[in-house]
């Protein structure tokens, strides 16, 4: 019998929600949403935005009903944090992987930093990390490269918003550390990014810390610690930590309020909504939100000329 199954499921808001986690170094995005359904006692549980083990910060996770959310929500858009070291590559481009080779950095000025991080901005053609999750002819890059094959990923299209220095270049004997912040679009690889800037400057470079600190309207600020700061451990769960992932999950409601523009329809068009049937248009692009005078989430709504379908029926007719 499972950990999901030997609890009582908790009492969640009607639909469930988004739980917002700061996910610790050194387990998987997957590991996570387990980690949630053994706290809830649940197994209806997704998330959004993959984090590598290495990586901490935001993970999207939604519960319940509210996982049929995360197809919709506009989470495109992130920002990380993270620190860059130059003079060294590795097999992986970040630091769980093997040095291949080493390179003094030390002749690499301001100046021409400056212009090759410039030029890692805006749209870019960025070809992913062998070792990613990328699917090659339906497997992952990084199984294949552990089965011992050589795997060359196509440059797909990213792009890079803002690729800046957070604090001056540490110089140290045989490296350059740079602390850096990275607004980019969904698919982007940060340590590609690492990668290249150390590839234009001729020493070579790789990730040794990456925080994903924003995923589209939400951020890091406030997320919950699903593992109590001891993930490798398993630690227990008790009844504090079920009531502070409680406390933190955002009902489905409240969730769409940030993450969509709102609109308010009148009772008349909720019930029609709520049949599937079409509404006059608002005048608002995109995919944007109905509730009904008393608050409640009816839809989401997309225009097609002088109306407006539901592209997905929260209140749906009885």
């Amino acid at each position: 019998m499972t950990d999901v199954a030997r609890r009582e499921p908790a009492v969640l808001p009607p639909g469930g929600g988004l739980l917002l986690v700061d996910k610790p170094s050194g387990c998987t995005s997957h590991d996570v949403v387990g980690r949630v359904r053994r706290v809830l006692g649940l197994r209806r549980v997704g998330h959004a935005g993959t984090l590598d083990p290495m990586a901490t910060g935001l993970l999207v996770v939604a519960v319940d009903r509210a996982t049929r959310l995360l197809g919709h929500l506009a989470l495109t858009d992130k920002t990380y944090r993270a620190t860059i070291r130059l003079g060294v590559s590795t097999d992986s481009d970040d630091a769980d992987g093997s040095v291949t080779a080493t390179t003094d950095p030390s002749r690499v000025d301001d100046m021409a930093l400056a212009r090759a991080m410039s030029a890692l901005t805006g749209d870019l053609m960025q070809v992913p990390s062998s070792v990613s999750a990328v699917k090659v002819d339906g497997r992952r890059a990084y199984d294949r490269v552990r089965a011992g094959e050589q795997v060359q990923l196509a440059a797909r299209p990213v792009t890079v918003g803002r690729f800046d220095l957070v604090t001056p270049p540490r110089r140290g004997p045989g490296a350059i550390d740079l602390d850096v912040v990275v607004d980019c679009t969904s698919g982007t690889y940060i340590r590609s990014l690492a990668r290249d800037v150390g590839a234009a400057l001729g020493v070579g470079g790789h990730l040794t810390e990456l925080r994903r600190t924003r995923v589209g309207p939400f951020i890091v600020d406030g997320a919950v610690d699903v593992y109590d700061g001891v993930p490798a451990d398993r630690p227990p769960v008790t009844d504090r930590l079920v009531g502070e992932v409680l406390a933190a999950l955002l009902p489905a409601a409240d969730a769409v309020r940030r993450g969509f523009p709102v609109r308010q329809v009148s009772d008349e068009q909720a019930v029609d909504l709520g049949h599937g049937r079409r509404i006059t248009a608002g005048g608002i692009a995109g995919t944007y939100a109905a509730f009904d005078a008393s608050g409640r989430l009816i839809a989401l709504l997309a225009e097609e000329g002088a109306t407006a379908r539901s592209v997905f029926g929260w209140q749906t007719a009885g």
